[in-house]
């Protein structure tokens, strides 16, 4: 049994043994077992969760670790979740280290804020709460009707710089883009160190990306000379008024805005998935003379060809939280280095089943972080 008295239960909503882990982790902190579940696909695909103790009236945690096949990660969530729901749990909470999807917060052109259909699907499922770690971007927390609490794994990467990096005295904090200046900031502040930021690289950044608010107004071809069909796009609103055209956007030669010269540059980010900016960030780093090149991330996606672009590249170490499974990635490149966080996500369990104020894992933590 899972310990009946204690009034709550532990779960884990994944299909593969390597996701396992981070619950095992974290049930082991608590002291009590992980709940008897079988979650599996079938033939056809189907995810299929059998729940092999009573729930009924006890508040269920479920921790979900995101592995590369996303979309199975979430109906093993929402399966799961509803069949906890159905069998009478008071309450079901969701530990969510990685959110996914959390990069598609914006409405993009003709898009949809895929973020936001998450949220909504896991309320109708059955949580009332969630515990996640480094929103891509803290607004997330609006998409949802239930409280969110969003942890963060600054502590533990900052209390990692501080003991394993060498002479981190000596060391920089790097922003590899403008919209990474904020976070990194905050650790230069942290550290006492200086800050660096990497300006005019060539890949298009998040913000530069179309919306819908940079799309002409749709109006009916009924304005233009006589003669003269034009797209519907390209018509004035009203005869003889023309808009004013937003000027194109165009990136500046490459800069960085800082010395690094003889330093250890330490680029800071939340997600560090397709490396080829990272690569692009530590080339440019190598060129004005930073001698060492960490990257520090929470969560370690790392897909595709990204563990042999690591050990190709001129980055010397990667650390990144066990958020995300990537034993297998290590095991491609010895570069990469984890940062247990099972501790704060075991503690948040703790408190809020003891009803006990949140506000400590928050501390020294401010509106910016």
């Amino acid at each position: 049994m899972n310990v009946p008295k204690s009034g709550y239960r532990v779960f884990s909503a994944n299909s593969t043994p390597a996701c396992t882990e981070l619950a095992k982790k974290i049930t082991e902190r608590l002291g009590v077992e992980l709940g008897k579940s079988v979650v599996y696909q079938e033939a056809n695909r189907e995810t299929r969760v059998d729940v092999k103790e009573s729930v009924r009236g006890q508040t269920i945690f479920i921790i979900q670790t995101v592995p590369r096949d996303v979309n199975t990660a979430i109906m093993e969530l929402l399966v799961m979740t509803y069949a906890l729901k159905t069998s009478c749990a008071k309450n079901i909470i969701g530990v969510i280290p990685y959110f996914p999807y959390s990069k598609q917060c914006k409405m993009r052109k003709r898009g949809s804020i895929v973020c936001k259909l998450l949220a909504s699907m896991l309320a109708n499922a059955g949580l009332s709460h969630i515990i996640t770690m480094d929103l891509h971007q803290k607004e997330i927390q609006g998409f949802f009707s239930f409280p969110v609490d969003n942890l963060r794994a600054s502590p533990f990467l900052l209390q990692y710089i501080q003991e394993e990096v060498p002479d981190y005295r000596n060391a920089i904090i790097v922003a590899k883009s403008p919209s990474a200046a904020k976070r990194a900031q905050s650790y230069a502040e942290r550290l006492r160190l200086g800050l660096a930021v990497i300006h005019g690289e060539a890949q298009c950044s998040e913000s530069d990306m179309a919306d819908g608010r940079h799309s002409p107004p749709f109006v009916r071809n009924t304005f233009g000379h006589p003669g003269l069909e034009l797209p519907c796009k390209q018509q004035a609103p009203f005869p003889g008024i023309e808009l004013p055209i937003m000027m194109a956007k165009e990136k500046p030669p490459i800069t960085v805005v800082g010395d690094v010269g003889g330093r250890i540059a330490i680029i800071v980010d939340d997600i560090i998935d397709d490396v080829e900016d990272f690569v692009a960030a530590a080339e440019i780093l190598k060129e004005r003379g930073a001698y060492k090149i960490y990257i520090m991330a929470t969560h370690g996606l790392l897909s595709a060809d990204a563990p042999r672009l690591i050990e190709e590249s001129a980055i010397d170490e990667v650390v990144v939280t066990n958020t995300v499974p990537h034993e297998v990635q290590k095991l491609q490149c010895p570069k990469i280095k984890t940062v247990d966080v099972s501790m704060i996500l075991a503690e948040a369990i703790r408190r809020i089943h003891n009803g006990e104020s949140m506000a400590y894992l928050f501390r020294n933590i401010t509106v910016d972080d």
